[in-house]
């Protein structure tokens, strides 16, 4: 029997229980290309490589898909307009698109930039490579050139991801206990105790001696530092592509921490005992509270600052919008304060407004509704103002909030999602 050419004048589809019935002369130029494959299908089989199933009695081709997104596909073919379906998902419906034989072009551009957003959105942590190594998934398929490659891979996923194997967890639970344990050294070396102890002085502390590297505090800040080295010197080596370990984020925080203290080091051989070079003390002060960019290092391992990290550089344009708000009133009420509080001469001047940017320091602590009492209105009219500037500032905070507060959620549980696929390694690991 000839599929494609014989058989009944009339061919129907059943797309998901929703049935459409087209001339078969039709089928040749149907824009949707699995569709108009079925006019050249010349056997059963050929069909059944198209469709689910099919009825050769009633010439009815069947197609497990989802039937309200195969009407809007029908509208762009009987229209020529293409969007997404209200409430379904972007990557969904681009992936009904795909099957039917669509392209993102087809889409009317409003729904394009919906969908580059949206892959953009979920690529930043769902790429290609994560979903095929994906573990336990059956399409993963071993990264291809050996034994080698397959041990590298475990070494990267060993430093990148903490809940990927019981080796990348100690070595996580490490890293956190070294930042820690700096941290804490950090703190207790700025109290006077801590420096009576010792018996330095303000000068000696802010400068790295050959006597300061033996002392107590000395050595644990060589440690951490010679295990921060460490690892970021061997996440750089396995890594696929250099040019991009360098340009991400926390790999750039690592950087600045690790940095300035082999700047300190190299400044102090330079500089020996020299007073006047030791003038550079300030610096080397300077670049010893760095260390602080440790802190941040803990976000490799918490998901809670990763979501911070990740809603930030989604929500830039809210964020700008928010600082645009607060600048235009700060350059308004900054002008009415100063005007009203000093220029106009009401009562006795106010010092705190002899300017209009000494203004603005009230004016942004009203507006955060801070509030230090520094400086205060003291004419009825200023006063007035600022019960105004506060309640404008509670009202331009609040405004993009919204926008910020759904996308934190929505990063929140990509990551959560994206460390249960890992935990599920783990476990499998445990349970082997």
């Amino acid at each position: 029997m000839n599929f494609g050419r014989g058989g009944p004048s009339v061919v129907v589809l059943n797309v998901g229980g929703t049935r459409y019935s087209f001339a078969r002369e039709v089928l040749k130029d149907f824009p949707l290309r699995r569709v108009s494959r079925l006019h050249g299908c010349l056997s059963e089989q050929d069909v059944l490589e198209v469709c689910d199933d099919y009825d050769r009695e009633r010439n009815e081709y069947f197609f497990d898909r989802h039937a309200e997104a195969f009407g809007f596909i029908m509208l762009y073919v009987r229209y020529g307009h293409l969007r997404f379906v209200p409430h379904m998902c972007e990557l969904s419906f681009y992936n009904e698109m795909i099957y039917w034989g669509l392209e993102c072009s087809h889409l009317d551009y409003c729904c394009q930039r919906r969908l580059d957003d949206r892959m953009s959105d979920t690529y930043t942590f769902y790429s290609a490579e994560d979903l095929q190594a994906e573990p336990g998934s059956s399409h993963a398929a071993p990264p291809p050139g050996g034994e080698e490659k397959k041990w590298l891979e475990r070494m990267r996923r060993t430093f990148e991801e903490p809940t990927s194997s019981v080796a990348a967890q100690i070595l996580a639970t490490v890293s956190v206990v070294f930042v820690i344990v700096s941290m804490v050294v950090l703190c207790a070396s700025t109290t006077p105790e801590w420096r009576a102890a010792e018996n330095r002085s303000m000068e000696e502390q802010s400068r790295y001696t050959a006597d300061s590297v033996r002392e107590p505090s000395g050595i644990i800040e060589a440690v951490c530092i010679g295990w921060f080295t460490a690892e970021c010197i061997v996440r750089f080596i396995i890594s696929k592509d250099k040019c991009e370990f360098v340009k991400r984020p926390l790999n750039i925080i690592d950087l600045l921490a690790i940095t300035p203290y082999y700047i300190s080091v190299l400044m102090t051989v330079f500089t020996g005992e020299n007073s006047q070079l030791q003038r550079a003390g300030v610096t080397l002060r300077v670049l010893r509270m760095m260390r602080i960019f440790w802190v941040i290092k803990l976000a490799r391992h918490f998901i809670g600052l990763q979501t911070l990290g990740l809603t930030l550089k989604r929500c830039y344009r809210e964020m700008v919008m928010l600082l645009v708000f607060v600048c235009v009133a700060m350059a308004i009420f900054s002008a009415l304060s100063q005007l009203l509080e000093h220029g106009l001469n009401l009562g006795k001047p106010n010092e705190g407004y002899s300017s209009i940017p000494a203004a603005c320091w009230w004016v942004i602590i009203s507006m955060t509704t801070v509030g230090y009492g520094d400086v205060c209105p003291i004419t009825i009219p200023g006063r007035i103002l600022g019960g105004i500037c506060v309640v404008s500032g509670i009202v331009l905070l609040a405004l993009p909030i919204t926008f910020i507060y759904h996308s934190f959620v929505q990063c929140y549980h990509e990551l959560k999602f994206r460390s249960a696929r890992y935990g599920r390694s783990l476990s499998a690991e445990f349970l082997n």
